[in-house]
């Protein structure tokens, strides 16, 4: 059910979950960079995770800003840009305006999984970053470039220095330390999260309206990843809050969906497709589950593509 529990500075009381993902992740690396005690496997184990859970905070957050206050969204942006090296506000036209639509407004999707070609699932899911990231970027640069955009290149500034300006004063203090413990959490979670694209969409139909995307559908990595691993209806419906996710997955994605879009595990999904059965399958007809249901209320793809730029514009 939707909330409708309203916070002094939250706007819905769900988002203290990430609030405390994010107050967890912080704690591991100062404990980290201040306690040698902390500097060992786990804890670097622990801060990759959490890196990874800052970047589904940044999704989430950029599509939806989760405090009343501008000001506290914008500082909030900066605090998780830190998380993951990178300034969070490149979402907004990598992910809400490009990735969202595929390459159905005839532009191409910087990360779509056709860049990585290998026979190999897990040479692709290792390189993919090393593609799409760049490709990412250079999109991001040229869409901030346009005019009308000072608002975002002013913001995508300030989380850019804040994130690499607290990252080089730690290194100045303690190079080692920080390059270890510090930098490589950053980029795991930073390049964890495009992995997690290739995941979701890789050997889907991104044509479909339904079977564009796999699903990984277990009840505690969905509340740990704050809803993450629903991704058809997050497509689809993407101004859902991601509580709402579960209640419109089960409405309106499962009676449509090819079942084995449907994945129970992301870590079974990976032992399948990285040592059970480690090549690349054919394509095959996922869609025609949807063919055979009734049609639902879904705004076309060129209403939604039109409404996701209108509330780019409005961040």
């Amino acid at each position: 059910m939707t909330s409708t529990k309203q916070n002094g500075v939250l706007k819905r009381s769900e988002d203290w979950r990430q609030v405390a993902i994010i107050a967890v992740y912080w704690a591991l690396l100062g404990a980290m960079y201040f306690v040698p005690a902390c500097r060992n496997v786990g804890f670097l184990i622990a801060a990759g995770y959490f890196s990874f859970l800052n970047s589904v905070v940044i999704h989430n957050c950029l599509h939806q800003g989760m405090f009343h206050s501008a000001r506290l969204n914008a500082l909030w942006r900066m605090a998780i840009s830190f998380g993951v090296l990178y300034p969070a506000s490149a979402n907004i036209p990598s992910h809400n305006l490009v990735h969202h639509h595929f390459d159905d407004d005839g532009q191409p999707d910087w990360a779509a999984t056709e860049k990585v070609r290998f026979r190999w699932n897990l040479l692709n899911l290792i390189h993919f970053p090393n593609v799409a990231g760049p490709d990412t970027f250079a999109g991001v640069q040229r869409w901030a470039a346009l005019r009308g955009k000072a608002a975002f290149r002013k913001q995508y500034r300030l989380e850019l220095a804040f994130a690499f300006g607290l990252t080089g004063t730690l290194m100045v203090f303690d190079v080692w330390t920080t390059l270890f413990f510090i930098v490589i959490p950053q980029l795991w979670g930073a390049r964890g999260i495009l992995r997690i694209n290739l995941l979701q969409h890789d050997g889907c139909d991104t044509s479909s309206e339904w079977n564009h995307s796999r699903n990984f559908v277990g009840r505690f990595y969905n509340w740990i990843m704050c809803n993450n691993g629903l991704h058809t209806i997050h497509h689809n419906r993407a101004g859902l809050h991601w509580h709402e996710l579960q209640e419109w997955h089960a409405r309106e994605v499962v009676p449509r969906i090819d079942p084995s879009l449907n994945e129970p595990s992301m870590l079974g999904y990976l032992v399948r497709i990285c040592l059970v059965s480690p090549l690349r399958p054919a394509p095959r007809d996922v869609a025609r589950a949807e063919r055979e249901f009734a049609a639902s209320s879904l705004a076309s793809r060129e209403v939604r593509r039109t409404e996701a730029t209108a509330a780019a514009e409005a961040m």
